[in-house]
């Protein structure tokens, strides 16, 4: 552009429509992105570094992530160096991944390279080693021919030790590119070892040094808040790293508190009402996990020892409870945006020590204490209508009751019938309004803390009549049965919890050194 008489100049590689929209920005700040027009007006705002345009088109393209298009997405970003886009993609890969390797042609066409390099990582979503064995073998499928020889390399992306016996020796060590491939050998062999060990003593350390069994990072964990442990109120939280089966202690409450409710929204943790002991709170704190800043919230409208829980819609409902004086039908929604509780229309029945969730748009409750009886009873909240309804009752009397939904159902946990501690569970199907009997938990308890992970449901901690426990099970919807997981590191009961998912630290919530020795457990049907 050296010759001022010059008045045309051809800029290769560019069109008239991507000068158009790069001018239109310039003047105006805005220019019309499309899914047909962002995968060439990305680069040439980049080749002129329009740092603006080149965000945009960033921010439009992270909101069409999807599983068939998450790996290519990747791709284009760190052709491009879009760091942020690409960590999106990436995060959206990893904590999709069983998803992608169902519905991906992306990743089935991958090279090996890239290929190992996204099995190998430890952020890699998913609940066993069983679905990344599967997703190298359907890698390979995809040309046999030319990839069966890669087995070798790719075994070593599969956390061998953390595979069930029974797989390992049906589905991978007679695998027609495994049992004849004699490079595969040594690694079925160590493998072989290592299981029959395990299998041998239940109560065999489980060396997470060894890479055959270096456990995933998981993308989301329980936070366990408070509860009633050595016969007073207690401070003390607690995570939950399922990908290791290890309860982790980390930050304090402030004030300790027990009969409270937690809530997560947006990445915040709500403390909800309670007990300390003397007082009944209406108080509520808020954790940033983050930060790890406490903050004090606006109080709610009501005391609310025993109160119930539940979120909707990014809002924290507080129901019934006991305020040192009555048991109250009364309920009210706190909004984080602008830091409010608003009175909502009143129970039909007068609950404490009973326990809520969310599902399908609506806010159930069920069980608890009126002051006479435990309840069986239980109604449901429509925001839409501003109405309670109450359906079936349930199949027994449940106070100090843990609720949970979690697929198509309303699940009803242990609790008081008013005389003993039960171990039995039920579950409410809406479209029938029928309550059904599941199989029953190992520990009877009441006053637990109740949630779901890896689309199991933790019933963790609690009274068992007689005596505070830390023992925690989990049900397999899928098989209706429970099974252990390793208990908390502390007794306690009249405690809350609940899930944190993909926070920016979430290493820093879980088990810290993931070289140590834990206990192996069986966690969840192999």
């Amino acid at each position: 552009m050296a010759d001022d008489t010059k008045r045309e100049y051809q800029i290769p590689g560019i069109s008239s429509a991507m000068i158009g929209s790069i001018i239109e920005y310039a003047y105006t700040r805005e220019t019309d992105i499309t899914a047909d027009n962002v995968d060439t007006l990305l680069p040439a705002a980049d080749q002129f570094n329009v740092v603006g345009l080149v965000r945009a088109c960033a921010d439009f393209i992270t909101n069409q992530l999807g599983s068939e298009n998450c790996i290519g997405i990747r791709n284009f970003a760190r052709q491009y160096f879009c760091r942020h886009l690409e960590r999106q993609a990436d995060n959206y890969l990893m904590q999709n991944f069983v998803d992608v390797a169902t519905k991906s042609d992306e990743l089935m066409s991958l090279q090996l390279s890239e290929f190992t390099e996204i099995m190998s990582c430890d952020e890699l979503n998913v609940k066993n080693e069983e679905a990344v064995f599967e997703t190298v073998i359907k890698w390979i499928d995809h040309d046999p021919d030319s990839r069966k020889e890669c087995i070798i390399d790719l075994l070593k992306v599969v956390r061998m030790g953390l595979l069930n016996t029974q797989f390992f020796v049906e589905k991978v060590k007679s695998h027609k590119y495994i049992k004849d491939n004699e490079s595969c050998k040594p690694i079925i062999i160590d493998t072989l070892k290592f299981l029959y060990d395990l299998d041998m003593d239940d109560d065999k350390e489980l060396d997470l040094s060894d890479p055959l069994a270096r456990p995933r990072v998981p993308h989301e964990f329980i936070f366990v808040v408070g509860g009633w442990s050595g016969g007073s109120p207690t401070n003390a939280i607690e995570t939950y790293d399922t990908r290791a089966d290890r309860w982790i202690a980390c930050e304090q409450v402030d004030t300790p508190r027990a009969y409270h409710g937690t809530a997560a929204v947006r990445g915040m943790v709500y403390v909800v009402g309670g007990f300390d002991g003397m007082d009944y709170f209406n108080s509520v704190r808020a954790f940033d996990p983050y930060k790890k800043v406490w903050t004090e919230k606006a109080p709610m409208h009501c005391k609310r020892c025993y109160v119930s829980v539940a979120v909707l819609n990014d809002q924290v409902y507080a129901m019934g409870g006991f305020n040192g004086h009555v048991r109250q039908n009364t309920a009210e929604r706190y909004a984080p945006d602008t830091n409010q509780w608003s009175m909502i229309t009143p129970m039909n029945m007068q609950r404490s020590d009973a326990s809520g969730t969310t599902h399908n748009g609506r806010v159930y409750i069920c069980g608890g204490f009126n002051g006479q009886e435990c309840m069986s009873s239980a109604e449901y909240y429509d925001p839409d209508t501003e109405q309670w309804t109450l359906v079936a009752s349930m199949r027994n009397r449940r106070s100090g009751v843990g609720v949970i939904a979690h697929g198509e159902y309303v699940y009803a946990v242990g609790g008081f019938n008013g005389i003993t501690r039960m171990n039995t569970a039920e579950r409410y199907n809406p479209s029938t309004n029928t309550w059904t009997s599941i199989t029953e938990m190992y520990n009877p308890r009441s006053n637990f803390a109740i949630e779901v992970l890896d689309d199991m449901i933790f019933g963790i901690g609690g009274f068992n009549g007689v005596t505070t426990i830390f023992n925690v099970e989990c049900y397999d919807p899928e098989s209706d049965e429970w099974y252990d997981a390793t208990d908390m590191t502390i007794f306690r009961s009249a405690l809350s919890a609940c899930v944190l998912k993909d926070i920016p630290n979430i290493r820093e919530y879980l088990h810290k050194n993931r070289t140590g020795e834990i206990k192996r457990r069986e966690l969840r049907k192999q």
